[in-house]
């Protein structure tokens, strides 16, 4: 079967803006290039030998951090730009989702407009008149029709021109981020369409941030990384691929980041009596918000540690990981009256969870020299987001030696997403006149 989209060992560079560099397009036609004399930092390769083949009928979802050249190649399958090297091959007739109603023109009326847009997408006169009702009806705009495009929202300029895209019934259908062109009613009107294109053997391009949507819709996935092609197959594997080093990188983000906030704070502030872990443990709690770290320094906090299961140092989870926290201390003396306590707190400040030793009925009896303190989680089970720490080792009163105050950031992941910042350990049972299942 002959593909519907092939990509052949494309390429493509982009000039970056130079102002000690300027070329004339005589000069660029007689030297053959617009590229090939420019320095490797006067070009940016958004593309690099990508091959690429999507058969006829199967829809495939690209993936990728921005940047990675998603958009790039749905442009040189739509024809919008060409390559650099390699060719592009597409059969059947195009429509892309991609900068919707570009070519609209803001002093005359949106139904001049459908049929200028309609045009350019290969339509005739006598097609667009036949599927004019229905694509008015589909971008909801009966009322506005007639006026100047000038005069519609930024949501009814985009209604539009998805509504003329869609409409074209092309054979390929490409995609980029474009389903948040309405409200919620109107997204799943376009995703319908989009799948309704599916269901009549058309192909698909899909350029989507929603995993969840690749993974639901798409029969491939093609993770796309710094310009290159990185994995393609069955989108779960592709997906689980793609976020596993999202993870890495937010990882490596996260600890440099926290050390950069440790090296400030590097210097205690004088002892004060902080927002301890757990409300009402310090004698004369205080209300602050701030970042930073005081005490007298008797004990130090010399290092903090967040560990997987595995026991390797990790800033990112998935919901459910066990999850050890590990402080390394130093004594300058020996102490007697000490406690140790901690504190998760979600991005906004608001405290999830907090204990200390002293609410647990631990009794100190000495701490002295180098000592390492690990509380160990089961599991954690947290929605998906950012969450900061409080960690300190302080007199059983509260009056700290070391406290750090979110000074130590770590990130809980999640493919569910519910709402809130605590996930009970839960099941659903269902009677037998209710009709449900999980998805797929």
């Amino acid at each position: 079967m002959t593909p519907a989209i092939e990509l052949a060992g494309v390429s493509k560079i982009y000039q970056r803006f130079n102002r000690r560099h300027f070329a004339t397009l005589k000069s660029a036609l007689l030297r053959r290039s617009l590229v090939t004399d420019l320095r490797p930092d006067e070009t940016f390769a958004a593309l690099t030998d990508v091959s690429l083949t999507v058969p006829a009928g199967s829809s495939v979802g690209l993936i990728g951090r921005n940047g990675s050249g998603k958009s790039t190649a749905l442009k040189l399958v739509a024809g919008i730009t060409k390559p650099t090297a390699g060719t592009v091959t597409v059969h059947g007739r195009v429509s892309a989702l991609i900068e919707l109603g570009a070519g609209f023109h803001p002093e005359i009326s949106g139904r001049e407009n459908v049929f200028i847009n309609g045009i350019m997408l290969g339509l005739s006169r006598r097609e667009i008149e036949r599927r004019f009702d229905d694509i008015v009806d589909f971008a909801e705009l009966a009322d506005f029709i007639d006026e100047p495009v000038k005069t519609y929202s930024s949501g009814m300029y985009m209604r539009l021109g998805f509504s003329v895209a869609i409409n074209v019934d092309p054979d390929v259908l490409l995609v980029d981020e474009v389903l948040a062109v309405g409200d919620e009613g109107f997204t799943h009107k376009c995703l319908d369409k989009i799948a309704d294109f599916k269901r009549r053997g058309k192909t698909v391009l899909l350029v989507t941030h929603s995993l969840n949507l690749v993974e639901r819709f798409c029969d491939e996935a093609v993770w796309l990384d710094g310009g290159r092609k990185r994995a393609e197959g069955d989108p779960r594997r592709v997906v689980d691929m793609y976020v596993s080093n999202v993870a890495q990188q937010e990882d490596a983000f996260l600890s440099a980041a926290d050390v950069k906030t440790i090296e400030g704070s590097a210097t205690l502030a004088p002892a004060q009596a902080p927002p301890p872990p757990v409300p009402g443990v310090a004698t004369t709690p205080a209300p602050a918000t701030a970042e930073g770290r005081w005490g007298s320094g008797v004990v130090k906090i010399v290092e903090v540690a967040l560990f997987d299961a595995a026991g390797h140092p990790a800033h990112v989870f998935q919901s459910g990981d066990p999850v050890r926290l590990g402080m390394r201390l130093q004594a300058a003396h020996p102490v007697t009256d000490f406690a140790f306590g901690i504190g998760i707190f979600n991005a906004e400040g608001a405290c999830v969870y907090g204990t200390n030793t002293e609410i647990e009925e631990f009794e100190p009896i000495t701490l002295e020299g180098d000592a390492n303190v690990d509380v160990s989680f089961d599991s954690v089970e947290l929605t998906e987001g950012t969450y900061r720490l409080d960690v300190a080792v302080h007199t059983r009163e509260g009056v700290p030696y070391d406290y750090h105050r979110f000074l130590h950031t770590f990130r809980i992941k999640s493919r569910t997403k519910d709402v809130g910042v605590y996930r009970p350990k839960h099941h659903w049972a269902f009677s037998a006149n209710v009709r449900i299942r999980p998805r797929a």
